[in-house]
C-alpha cells in the first residue's frame, strides 16, 4: 500500500513536483506534465507520451534525450485531459510535428486523439499511435482493442530515437506501428494495488493462486492459477509470449528480439533475476536471440505484486533504434552527448481572470446552475467510495476518486466564473474544462462534453427555459455518443443519459415545467441505471472481464442517475418554463 501521502486527491500533483525538483537537469515542469530540460534540435519531430500516474517510470520518467520529448501526466490511474496534452506538445515541439504516444485505454484514446485534432487545428502536424501489446486484453483477430502494457517502452523507444536521427513525422510514426505490431506482453499477479488514501487493494487473489492476464490500473487478471515457482512461472510467460508471432515472424528460431522482463511494483529486483534466468535459457532454447534484455521495474502499478514478459521481434530496422542511446531519469542507455539546458520561460498569465459579457437574466442562472454544480460536487463526495466499489468488479475502480476530482474542479471553477458576473454558457464552459482537467479518464472527457453541451444550449443571453435545458440534454447525449463510439446496450453512462435525454424532451413538449420535468426523468434515470447490471461491458477497461460485471451496475450509469436526482429541486425559477 502507499503509505508516504498527503491528501489523497493531491498526491498525482505532489509526486509530480518531488519528480520535477529530483531531475532539473533531465526534465522540467510544463501545464499538464514535462518536457525535456535540453534543448532540442529545431524541426525535430516531438515523441509525446503519456498517461495516468501510478505507472512511473512511465510515464515521466521516460522523457529525456534519445526517449521521449514529453509527457503528459494525468491523476492516478486517470488518463491526462486533451487539454494538458495540448499544452505539452505544444512546449515540446519545435517544428516537426508531435507523435502522441500511450496505452490504448479508452480515456486515453479519447483525450490524445481530441488533442491531436487540436493541435492540427492549430498548424501543429499530429499523429496518434495506442499501444495495443497486452495479449491477454483481446484476441488476435481483435488485437486493435488490446490494452498497453510494459510493451509501451519499445514502441516509446524505436519512435523516439528515429526522432533523433531526423526522421520526418510520417516516418516516426511508421516506425512506432512496425514496433508495436511486433511487440507481445503477458503478465501475471499475486496481489492487486492499493490507490493512496484506500484501505483495501483493488482486487485480491487467493491465497496459494494467481492473476494470469493482469492489467497495470488495477483490473483483475483474466484468470486464476496455482503460485507457481520462479522457473515455472518463466515457462508460462515464454511460452505464452512465443505462443503469438507477429505476422512475418514463422518461427522464433533465429530471431532477435528486444526482451523486458518487467516488475509491477512489489516483485523486487533479486525476485526478478531468478525469473530472468529460466526467461534467458528458455528464449535460447527457442533459438530467440536477445537483444539488451531490461529487467527492471519500467512500468509499474503501484503496489502490485506481479511480473510481466515482453518481447518486440525486431527487423534491422528496429533494432539500432531499440539500441540507441538516451538519457532519461529512469532510463539510461550508452552515452548521450548532453544538450545545453532550456532557459526557462516567464510563468504564464493567467487567462480566465475575465469574462465574456452576459445579460442578467443569464447571471442569474448561472447562479441556479452553481447551486446545482454544488449538489453534484456533494453527491459524489457522499458516494464516492460506493462508485469505486462498484467500478472495482470489473475495473479498475478509479470512477469514485475521478468523479470526485472532476466534480471538485467544475464546482471551484463555476465559482470562480460565477464571482466575476459569468453567464450560464460561460460557467459550464469552465466548469467543463476544470472536469476534464483534473479528472481525465473517460468520464474526465465526457462530462466535459456533457457540460459544454448544455452550456452552449443555453448561452450567455438568453433567459434559459425548459426547453433550452432539454435541447442542451439532447446535445450532451449526442456528443457523448459520438466521442465515446458507445450505444445504448453497452454498459455505459450512455445506457442512463439516453434515456433521461428522452423523457426530460418529452416532459417539456407535454408542458411540464422544468422541476417536474426533470423529477419525472430522473425517475426514468434511476432505473435505467439498475438495468445495467444486466448487461455486459462492450466499452471500457470492465469489458475484458464482462462476466465479472453481470449482477452490478454499471459505475459512469449508477453515478450519472446519482446525479441528475439530487440536482433535482435546485432550479430556481429563472429556469421554468412557464
Amino acid at each position: 500500500m502507499t503509505r508516504l501521502s498527503n491528501d489523497p486527491a493531491a498526491f498525482a500533483d505532489e509526486a509530480l513536483e518531488g519528480f520535477v525538483a529530483a531531475h532539473p537537469r533531465r526534465v522540467r515542469q510544463v501545464p499538464g506534465g514535462v518536457v525535456r530540460a535540453t534543448r532540442t534540435a529545431p524541426g525535430q519531430v516531438a515523441v509525446v507520451v503519456g498517461g495516468g500516474s501510478g505507472h512511473y517510470p512511465a510515464f515521466s520518467g521516460l522523457v529525456g534525450q534519445g526517449l521521449a520529448h514529453g509527457a503528459a501526466v494525468g491523476n492516478v490511474f486517470a488518463s491526462p485531459s486533451a487539454h494538458q496534452v495540448s499544452q505539452v506538445a505544444r512546449a515540446a515541439e519545435t517544428g516537426g510535428g508531435v507523435l502522441l504516444a500511450y496505452g490504448n485505454y479508452a480515456g486515453d484514446v479519447l483525450h490524445f486523439g481530441q488533442a491531436a485534432q487540436q493541435l492540427t487545428a492549430e498548424g501543429i502536424p499530429a499523429r496518434t499511435l495506442g499501444v495495443t501489446d497486452d495479449m491477454s486484453s483481446a484476441s488476435p483477430d481483435e488485437a486493435h482493442k488490446r490494452r498497453g502494457v510494459a510493451g509501451d517502452l519499445v514502441v516509446f523507444k524505436a519512435a523516439a530515437a528515429a526522432a533523433e536521427a531526423g526522421l520526418p513525422l510520417d516516418e516516426v510514426t511508421r516506425i512506432a506501428e512496425l514496433a508495436n505490431a511486433r511487440t507481445r506482453s503477458f503478465g501475471v499477479a499475486f496481489s492487486g494495488c492499493t490507490l493512496p488514501g484506500a484501505d483495501h487493494p483493488l482486487f485480491t487473489v487467493p491465497e496459494g493462486r494467481m492473476a494470469v492476464g493482469l492489467g497495470i490500473h488495477g483490473e483483475p487478471g483474466m484468470g486464476e492459477q496455482p503460485v507457481p515457482t520462479a522457473d515455472e512461472a518463466a515457462e508460462l510467460l515464454v511460452s505464452t509470449v512465443l505462443g503469438e508471432l507477429p505476422e512475418g515472424v514463422a518461427s522464433p528460431r533465429g530471431q532477435r528480439a528486444a526482451v523486458i522482463l518487467n516488475g509491477l511494483g512489489s516483485v523486487k529486483y533479486e525476485e526478478l533475476f531468478v525469473v530472468y534466468r529460466r526467461v534467458a535459457q528458455l528464449l535460447a532454447e527457442a533459438g530467440v536471440e536477445a537483444v539488451d534484455p531490461e529487467v527492471g521495474e519500467l512500468v509499474t502499478s503501484f503496489d502490485m505484486a506481479g511480473v510481466s514478459l515482453t518481447l518486440c521481434w525486431l527487423t534491422d530496422e528496429l533494432e539500432p533504434l531499440w539500441t540507441a542511446p538516451a538519457d532519461a531519469p529512469a532510463y539510461r542507455k550508452g552515452v548521450v552527448e548532453a544538450a545545453d539546458l532550456v532557459t526557462e520561460d516567464a510563468t504564464a498569465q493567467d487567462t480566465e481572470d475575465t469574462v465574456p459579457p452576459a445579460s442578467d437574466a443569464s447571471r442569474e442562472a448561472a447562479r441556479t446552475v452553481l447551486a446545482a454544480l454544488r449538489a453534484l460536487k456533494e453527491t459524489v463526495d457522499i458516494h464516492a467510495d460506493e462508485l469505486g466499489r462498484i467500478d472495482a468488479v470489473a475495473g479498475d475502480g478509479d470512477h469514485g476518486i475521478g468523479m470526485r476530482r472532476g466534480s471538485t474542479g467544475a464546482y471551484e471553477a463555476a465559482a470562480r466564473a460565477e464571482a466575476l458576473g459569468a453567464g450560464a454558457e460561460t460557467l459550464l464552459h469552465r466548469a467543463a474544462d476544470a472536469w476534464a482537467d483534473r479528472a481525465g479518464g473517460t468520464s474526465g472527457a465526457l462530462w466535459g462534453v456533457i457540460l459544454r453541451a448544455v452550456g452552449a444550449s443555453l448561452g450567455d443571453t438568453e433567459r434559459p427555459s425548459a426547453p433550452l435545458v432539454a435541447s442542451g440534454v439532447a446535445q450532451a447525449a449526442a456528443g457523448v455518443m459520438e466521442l465515446g463510439k458507445a450505444e445504448v446496450g453497452d454498459k455505459t453512462m450512455v445506457d442512463v443519459l439516453v434515456p433521461f435525454s428522452y423523457a426530460l424532451t418529452a416532459a417539456v413538449e407535454a408542458g411540464q415545467p422544468l422541476a417536474t420535468a426533470w423529477d419525472t426523468a430522473a425517475h426514468s434515470a434511476h432505473a435505467a441505471a439498475e438495468a445495467t447490471a444486466d448487461l455486459l461491458p462492450r466499452m471500457g477497461r470492465a469489458r475484458p472481464h464482462a462476466e465479472k460485471s453481470l449482477g452490478t451496475p454499471d459505475a459512469g450509469a449508477h453515478s450519472l442517475a446519482l446525479i441528475v436526482r439530487a440536482v433535482h429541486g435546485v432550479f430556481a425559477p429563472t429556469l421554468e418554463n412557464h
